[in-house]
């Protein structure tokens, strides 16, 4: 399933979102175009083994603006772009991004966690790179506030299909995927090169978040 657009209007400009998906954009091609992507993962990539060293914390925010490839960009940009504007909306810009950078660091704490356990101690030495940790914030904090809104789909069984589907219905499917996928993976010796666990605790950072705020949504009438 592939959202395409949520039926809720920004109240506000969403400054913070366009600034984000922006240097998101940005940072991907100045490392791509020329090259240089592998050697800005490593160099600014999350290594859960330096973290548990109590090294490069800095990194636990420079790899939320690294992506491994374009469609790693563009499905995160996507996710972001439709949901992150009404989010904005309900937290106030300035409680937004530190909710979308503190989020961020929550999930991929949640991740190496979870790697601790694992049979395949180089899993420790891995990169981590991505926004999804904090824009799986993002959706469930949107859960929690909007769970009435619908979400314009783009669904594939054979053939395609364009429906409107329920945000708790949506995202709380995308939830239960990570989380099936996440149990799947805790202790298994082969390393997956998707981070489940940090969608998982990024999430459940949002929805927490998302109930702290939800006394201040706007009335949208639905």
């Amino acid at each position: 399933m592939i959202p395409i657009r949520d039926s809720n209007r920004s109240l506000t400009t969403p400054h913070i979102t366009r600034l984000l998906i922006i240097v998101n954009v940005i940072v991907f091609f100045i490392y791509w175009l020329p090259g240089t992507l592998d050697s800005a993962i490593t160099r600014f990539g999350m290594v859960p083994a330096s973290i548990i060293r109590g090294e490069n914390f800095s990194t636990f925010f420079t790899s939320m603006f690294l992506h491994a490839d374009l469609f790693h960009l563009g499905f995160n940009m996507l996710y972001l772009y439709i949901f992150g504007d009404n989010v904005e909306d309900v937290f106030g810009h300035g409680r937004y991004f530190l909710a979308y950078l503190l989020s961020g660091v929550i999930a991929s704490a949640i991740f190496i966690l979870t790697l601790l356990g694992s049979q395949d101690v180089s899993a420790l030495s891995i990169p981590t790179i991505g926004a999804s940790g904090a824009i799986a914030s993002v959706l469930g904090a949107y859960l929690v506030l909007y769970p009435k809104a619908r979400v314009l789909t783009l669904v594939l069984v054979g053939w395609i299909f364009i429906v409107p589907i329920p945000a708790i219905f949506f995202l709380g499917f995308w939830f239960i995927y990570q989380i099936l996928y996440g149990m799947l993976t805790l202790g298994l010796s082969a390393v997956t090169s998707i981070a489940y666990w940090a969608h998982i605790g990024g999430f459940i950072a949002g929805l927490i978040f998302g109930l702290a705020w939800r006394s201040r949504r706007s009335k949208r009438g639905f």
